[in-house]
């Protein structure tokens, strides 16, 4: 009788604590606001999207080509994001393994003497046994069984952790997808200022060859009375400042080649590349597509959305910690004293079945503190997701500001290049016809020479541009 009034009192206990488990703060689903600004939405009004194009086709240099390709097989971190992926795959092994019984097969052999006055000691001297067949003293112990345990999922918690562990497993690939989008870019934006770059240096060692041309040109007129040393000095200068300014542009040079090689995961070497048509070539045309095109194809926002997702579930876990788990258990197998009776049936048989029922009920402190943590995280990706929305939407605006204003700017500093282009001609036949000195032909070349060197990193920025706006719209990846 008393064992049932502690049974129904065990019983009564859990009941109170379903019933208290339903008095956990409720789970508060958040708005999220991705819904991008008016003024966004009409700048981005094409129908497609140029990230849908693959990275093979988007750029037409064979070399560049070549090197995207090298980068995504040996890129050191793409590799190691690769990894992660391993992890997060292994992780939904393992929160599915939890859904499923565990059972376990167990062999062993003991030995054991308890003590005459025990318990257990007095039960085996008492007992009844025929002569030749007591219980020794030295009491062996062989087994043979299966055993299992199984937690029955009643409030979707398994459940649940495996879908947030398979949506982190998702969101680690949209991270790896990211990892190539940026490496993608950088790539190319490198590879474009090493063109300009090239040709940068034509123009100074063309300008150079020019400088040492007029100095020449001084000195004659210096012994013909015609020009002072000064004027030969500052010729000299003008020679020597642009000689200084070609080392610097070969330090540049060689910065973005291991770069690039550091890239690709391999040792500095040349990079081979095709300089000659830098500054006749057009950039591509890029079309921006719609914004919801931009939320499915960046893999930062998809990725953002996945963790978001996973940290929602996260909460319905620690939710569930609150209420009873029912655990189930069973054994099934042979025990014996002696090996020989392993093989007695039904004598040796051993089996168990029992179900257990146990949920919190005195201080629920760590369990609350847990579910707060959880709805902070939530609420933590949350703005995550939102930061991720906004920077796209910022990165987009700007690249596409950007293209129209560096073409207006490159056809401005095209014309300039041209007007200094002639100036540098007519200032040296005034200079000859003495009708101007030597610090305005020295001017108007250096100006010329500004002009050209601006005009070579214009339409490298114009063909950056294009690679930005490609990353951002989210392309590069498929």
């Amino acid at each position: 009788m008393n064992n049932i009034k502690i049974y129904l009192a065990g019983i009564t206990a859990l009941i109170f604590s379903v019933i208290e488990g339903c008095k956990v703060p409720a789970i508060v689903n958040h708005e999220v606001n991705t819904r991008p600004p008016a003024a966004f939405e009409a700048a981005m009004a094409d129908t497609q999207s140029s990230a849908v194009i693959k990275w093979q086709d988007f750029f037409e240099d064979p070399f560049l080509l070549k090197l995207v390709d090298t980068a995504l097989r040996n890129n050191r971190e793409l590799l190691s994001t690769l990894q992660e992926i391993e992890i997060a795959r292994n992780d939904i092994r393992v929160k599915k393994g939890a859904l499923l019984p565990g059972v376990m097969a167990k062999v062993g052999s003991g030995i054991e003497k308890v003590g005459r006055y025990t318990s257990q000691g007095a039960g085996d001297a008492s007992t009844d046994i025929a002569p030749g067949k007591e219980v020794p003293d030295i009491l062996a112990d062989h087994e043979l069984g299966l055993y299992a345990s199984w937690e029955a999922d009643i409030w979707k918690k398994l459940r649940n952790d495996k879908q947030a562990a398979v949506d982190r497993y998702l969101a680690t690939v949209e991270g790896k997808n990211f990892v190539v989008t940026n490496l993608i870019a950088e790539i190319a934006d490198t590879y474009y200022e090493l063109l300009g770059l090239d040709n940068q240096l034509a123009i100074v060692k063309e300008s150079i060859r020019l400088q040492k041309n007029g100095l020449e040109i001084v000195k004659v007129q210096k012994e013909a009375a015609r020009a002072t040393e000064l004027a030969v000095k500052k010729f000299e200068a003008e020679v020597l400042n642009s000689q200084a300014r070609e080392y610097e542009i070969f330090q540049q040079i060689k910065e973005g080649e291991n770069k690039i090689n550091f890239l690709l995961g391999r040792n500095p070497q040349p990079i081979e590349r095709s300089s000659g048509e830098f500054l006749t070539a057009l950039p591509r045309q890029v079309s921006s597509g719609i914004p919801s095109q931009l939320l499915a194809n960046r893999p930062d926002i998809r990725q953002a959305e996945l963790v978001l997702a996973a940290a929602k579930l996260d909460v319905k876990v620690a939710r569930a910690a609150f209420y009873p788990t029912l655990d189930i258990s069973a054994s099934l197998g042979l025990q014996a004293f002696k090996p020989s009776y392993l093989a007695k049936l039904p004598e040796s048989v051993l089996f168990s079945l029992a179900g257990e029922l146990a949920g919190p009920l005195i201080n629920k402190n760590a369990i609350k503190a847990e579910f707060a943590s959880a709805d902070a995280r939530q609420q933590q990706a949350l703005y995550e997701y939102e930061k991720t929305i906004l920077n796209a939407v910022r990165e987009v605006s700007n690249e596409l500001s950007n293209i129209s204003n560096l073409e207006q700017k490159y056809q401005l500093k095209n014309n300039e290049v041209n007007a200094l282009a002639r100036s540098i001609t007519v200032s040296n036949e005034l200079y000859k016809a003495a009708r101007a000195d030597y610090l305005e032909v020295l001017m108007t070349q250096r100006d010329a020479l500004e002009s050209q060197l601006e005009l070579v990193e214009t339409r490298e920025q114009q063909f950056s541009a294009v690679t930005h706006i490609y990353r951002a719209l989210g392309g590069g990846w498929k």
